[in-house]
């Protein structure tokens, strides 16, 4: 599948959820006998825009759960469909081209370079789409100006708190315009009044129509989304799916 055959498929997929796992799984080998069942045929559906946690403490699964859906691995086993394409129907060259444009990615640390202004660190990801230098610029403007950094887009990391980095960070992951934002611990390296601002803009970015994947150990911070799953051992609990039912008879 080429990747405008990706994209026309994508476009196509308005009825499809978002995300939508069937049966995923993932088992890590470990020498030459031992196996670790890191995911335990999970099923999990999320629709467009909305705001979902997925919660559990280190070692659940989450992290191998987030690292699937964002394509940044392959499952062993069962099915992955990204807003209508089956992932397992793409070669790598596709799945990168899935993940630039549908999946924007914000993690615990920034993963800002240090000698760059904030403008540059969010441009940085069209150059490798040979975007032109004016055209990055603009766009990379725009998306600082979304995230309230209109005035410190020349700002490089050292001269911004923990909180503007991120909203660097949240820009950057928004470049491309995904209607997927992934957030791993995305508040963990911040202190609490901080990351309430954070979360507040996930939740803005939510009811502008991004769809909202928040990785997380902690339940205040699950709080924020409209719906939680919860990992353990490898399984996935959708806490929200009996009252979804009871509300759909």
């Amino acid at each position: 599948m080429s990747a405008v055959a990706v994209a026309n498929q994508a476009a196509r997929s308005t009825a499809h959820p978002v995300i939508e796992t069937r049966a995923l799984s993932k088992i890590y080998s470990q020498g030459t006998e031992a196996e670790v069942a890191a995911l335990k045929a999970v099923d999990l559906r999320i629709e467009h825009g909305e705001f979902v946690a997925i919660m559990g403490p280190s070692g659940s699964g989450k992290s191998t759960l987030m690292n699937l859906i964002g394509c940044l691995d392959t499952p062993t086993s069962g099915t992955y469909l990204c807003d209508g394409v089956d992932v397992a129907t793409l070669d790598a060259e596709e799945r990168a081209v899935l993940r630039r444009d549908k999946i924007g990615f914000v993690f615990q640390g920034f993963n800002l370079l240090a000698r760059m202004s904030a403008l540059d660190n969010v441009a940085m990801p069209l150059s490798y789409a040979r975007v032109p230098v004016a055209e990055r610029r603009r766009r990379a403007s725009e998306a600082l100006a979304a995230v309230g950094l209109g005035e410190r887009m020349h700002h490089k990391p050292s001269e911004l708190s923990g909180g503007q980095q991120q909203r660097v960070a949240i820009a950057r992951a928004l470049i491309h315009q995904p209607p997927i934002l992934m957030a791993d611990e995305p508040t963990g390296a911040l202190d609490s009044r901080t990351g309430q601002e954070i979360l507040a803009l996930f939740e803005r970015l939510r009811s502008e129509g991004h769809t909202i994947i928040l990785i997380t150990h902690d339940a205040e911070v699950a709080a924020h989304a409209n719906r939680t799953c919860v990992m353990r051992d490898g399984e996935l609990h959708d806490e929200d799916a009996p009252a979804r039912a009871e509300a759909n008879a």
